[in-house]
């Protein structure tokens, strides 16, 4: 349901368009206005999702509204759909995008054009919306890898590294069938890696937890880890409760 507010000094207005919206079922008009300071008001109050508004007010002109409701709404502005006996309007009306501009007396048909131009707003605006919040709560975890190696440009899958290792300054990335040695540090890429599926099982590996077909513990405390083509990592003590948590979760 789309909620709108009709403002407009002239009653037969009011009711004109009352009566013409009743064929609108999804308009629900929740408040009515004959001046500017009304108009603020019962918007603050009402927060419509469509605003009918006359630009010719008895107290202020219908821009004055917009800047004053744009200066003290925390919230979105209304759609706004001008309704005027003027058109010398029009171009001011659109640059600050109002959804658009009826010229009275208007007939069913262009309020009918009028109102579907708001459901496409309001539709646009709900989906750039859902957009963002998917975005916004995406994990921010890389896909692949890009590096230079050999001349080349590789852009390496996460999901085919089985676990890698720091050698002084670098990072030896190993996959299924090669391993590639990237100048960084394993903090680095260890903050690009989903912890759920990486693991830093020494100071110096982290593993795929993908590839890992068994945690071996050790007789003086330590562990090992061993993956799925019999490879064996070194596992501290200190990382060796995390490890088994999330192995056994």
């Amino acid at each position: 349901m789309i909620h709108a507010v009709v403002a407009d000094d002239e009653v037969l207005a009011r009711q004109k368009m009352h009566q013409l919206l009743r064929e609108e079922q999804d308009i629900e008009i929740v408040g009515e206005c004959a001046s500017a300071a009304e108009v603020i008001q019962l918007v603050g109050i009402t927060r419509p999702e469509l605003l009918f508004l006359d630009i010719c007010m008895p107290d202020m002109d219908g821009f004055d509204v917009i800047g004053a409701l744009s200066a003290r709404q925390p919230s979105p502005l209304p759609h706004i759909v001008f309704t005027t006996a003027a058109d010398q309007y029009a171009v001011r009306a659109f640059e600050i995008h109002a959804v658009d501009y009826l010229l009275k007396p208007f007939t069913q048909e262009r309020l009918r054009s009028a109102v579907q131009r708001v459901r496409q707003r309001i539709h646009s605006s709900v989906a750039i919306s859902a957009e963002l919040t998917s975005e916004s709560t995406r994990e921010p975890y890389a896909s692949r890898i890009v590096f230079k190696s050999r001349g080349r440009i590789l852009f390496l899958s996460v999901a085919d590294i089985r676990w890698i290792a720091a050698e002084e300054n670098y990072v030896r990335i190993c996959t299924v069938g090669e391993s590639h040695l990237l100048r960084e540090t394993m903090a680095s890429l260890e903050s690009r890696l989903n912890p759920q599926i990486f693991l830093r099982v020494h100071r110096s590996a982290i593993v795929n937890l993908q590839y890992v077909r068994e945690v071996k513990n050790d007789a003086d405390g330590d562990a090992t880890v061993i993956l799925t083509n019999g490879e064996k990592i070194a596992m501290s003590r200190s990382y060796r409760s995390s490890v088994q948590r999330l192995l056994h979760r």
